[in-house]
């Protein structure tokens, strides 16, 4: 077994990501199905920063940033393989995009369902506060909470 790494998304990896996202909650639970994420990554995402993490050949997770949104970048998707989770790998590749988004930005922006205590867990120890809920954003009686992890303000007073 050879050391995670993170690296770029490439069309091979299409089929593993698109697996491990439709296979997974919070994803089922919102409703998405094989069909939502096949128009998501048909062509890869354009004017995204789009990563994997790679283990042993296999996409075990995927990012998604979009750069550009309210003072800082936005993580447009996370996602970790169930058969993947609790190894360090979701904690590693958001450690990456961060590297990369905070390098330009000083804001790094998410979502989270508010019944996904499990991501809303993870978020709070990598550093992220919970700015506000947006309710019904997704699907009825649920709201989606934003995120949002600094290194300080967008301007110098």
């Amino acid at each position: 077994m050879t050391d995670p790494i993170v690296r770029s998304m490439t069309v091979e990896d299409r089929a593993a990501v698109m697996e491990l996202l439709a296979d997974s909650d919070p994803w089922k639970r919102l409703g998405y199905q094989a069909s939502d994420w096949d128009n998501y990554f048909t062509p890869l995402p354009q004017r995204h920063d789009s990563y994997v993490v790679d283990q042993n050949g296999k996409a075990a997770g995927i990012a998604v940033v979009r750069q550009k949104f309210l003072l800082g970048d936005y993580l447009e998707l996370l996602g970790v393989a169930d058969w993947a989770r609790g190894k360090g790998l979701g904690g590693r590749l958001l450690a990456h995009v961060e590297v990369a988004v905070f390098a330009r930005a000083k804001n790094l922006f998410a979502c989270v369902s508010d019944f996904n205590d499990q991501a809303r867990h993870f978020y709070k120890k990598q550093g992220y506060q919970e700015i506000g809920p947006m309710p019904n954003l997704l699907i009825p009686g649920s709201s989606e909470i934003l995120l949002r992890k600094t290194v300080g303000p967008a301007r110098k007073s």
